[in-house]
């Protein structure tokens, strides 16, 4: 636990000092909350070892968090501590907090890149032109940017959920519209959940589209099954099936915390290519988002050139085209600045290597994932 200034004794930091439950329960409270902040996604994807908690508060109240990965190659005080779509600053039912945004990313300076003497890198969750990111880059000001490349780019549509039903399903595109007016007329049923049996049957429809088509992809489904396994009930990310015939045919994976819905993944089975069943699911997972109450449905990353159908698919929804905030930097010593700067430059080149081979027709899965 320590300070953060003489002038204000009432705001204070822990660092490594809660629990997973506690974690979870304090990740509830905020509107910017995300998959990417939650314990166990960090703990399956990176090792528990690896993961950092840092956690703000004033007069005992939360009022931010940043779960942070911990790279050091060698036991020598140097490597990269990156957080990935956080801090979270946003209490629910509370107006933008510009002074806690910047209390964290103070302290977040402070703790991992004086003090441990790493590279503090920073991907917010924020796209540039929203009111978070104004107070995002007021907050991280004396941050360097990272330069922006294929590799640290995320751009997404981001739909806004505020609209009635009626209006959501009238600004869709004319063409979309009448595929899900087919589907809905199809006899096909969606059934939804967040529990293991339903990630289970999406995975047999992943499976079939994976032996079906050739792609490259990040994903890892065992992960994905395993974080959900570990994730607390609030935070599970939620499954919808399309069945036709009492049979599945298609499935989607969005992840529902905060006030946002992430799209995942998406999978379409052998027996779902003419049903049409991706349209019915969008759909269905819209109403669901509206009437639990969401705000906004991230569609996941989009990639014209690279995946044009993907592309067109989700621009059918009419959401706004959107960039995030790019990397923020804090460097902590000159030896973990070399070495992180040139880590991410060989990391880069090798990916505009592979996509200078990869031949046309292998497209990647996971727009969204940096």
């Amino acid at each position: 636990m320590g300070g953060i200034s003489d002038a204000d004794s009432s705001w204070h930091v822990e660092v490594d000092s809660c629990t997973p439950h506690q974690w979870a329960q304090w990740l509830d409270l905020f509107d910017d909350a995300n998959l990417y902040q939650t314990w166990p996604y960090g703990s399956v994807r990176w090792g528990e070892r690896r993961l950092s908690h840092l956690v703000l508060k004033r007069a005992g109240q939360v009022l931010g968090l940043a779960q942070v990965r911990i790279v050091q190659p060698t036991r020598l005080r140097f490597g990269i501590a990156y957080l990935r779509w956080g801090p979270l600053f946003e209490r629910r039912g509370r107006p933008l907090d510009s002074q806690a945004a910047a209390i964290m990313a103070e302290a977040l300076k402070e703790e991992y890149a004086r003090k441990r003497k790493l590279l503090l890198r920073v991907v917010p969750n924020a796209f540039v032109g929203s009111p978070r990111a104004a107070a995002m880059e007021a907050a991280f000001h004396g941050f360097d940017r990272e330069r922006p490349g294929d590799h640290n780019t995320y751009r997404t549509l981001v739909l806004d959920l505020s609209a009635s039903l009626e209006e959501l399903r009238k600004n869709l595109d004319k063409k979309w519209r009448n595929l899900l007016a087919n589907s809905e007329k199809g006899g096909l049923r969606i059934v939804s959940g967040s529990g293991g049996g339903e990630f289970r049957r999406f995975c047999v429809l992943y499976g079939q589209m994976r032996k079906r088509k050739t792609f490259d992809t990040s994903v890892d489904i065992e992960e994905f099954t395993r974080i959900q396994e570990e994730l607390p009930a609030s935070q599970r990310m939620l499954v919808l099936i399309c069945e036709g015939g009492g049979q599945p045919v298609a499935g989607v994976v969005a992840s529902a915390i905060g006030n946002t819905a992430i799209y995942l993944l998406g999978a379409t089975g052998d027996e779902g290519l003419k049903a049409k069943g991706s349209y019915l699911l969008q759909w269905n997972l819209i109403k669901w988002l509206k009437e639990n109450g969401f705000r906004w449905y991230d569609l996941g990353g989009i990639s014209p050139d690279r995946n044009p159908g993907v592309y067109h698919f989700k621009k059918g929804l009419s959401g706004a085209d959107v960039l995030q905030v790019g990397p923020l930097l804090a460097s902590g010593g000159a030896v973990s600045s070399a070495v992180a700067t040139a880590a991410m430059a060989a990391r880069s080149a090798l990916r505009g290597c592979v996509r200078a081979l990869r031949p046309a027709r292998r497209l990647s899965l996971r727009a969204h994932e940096h």
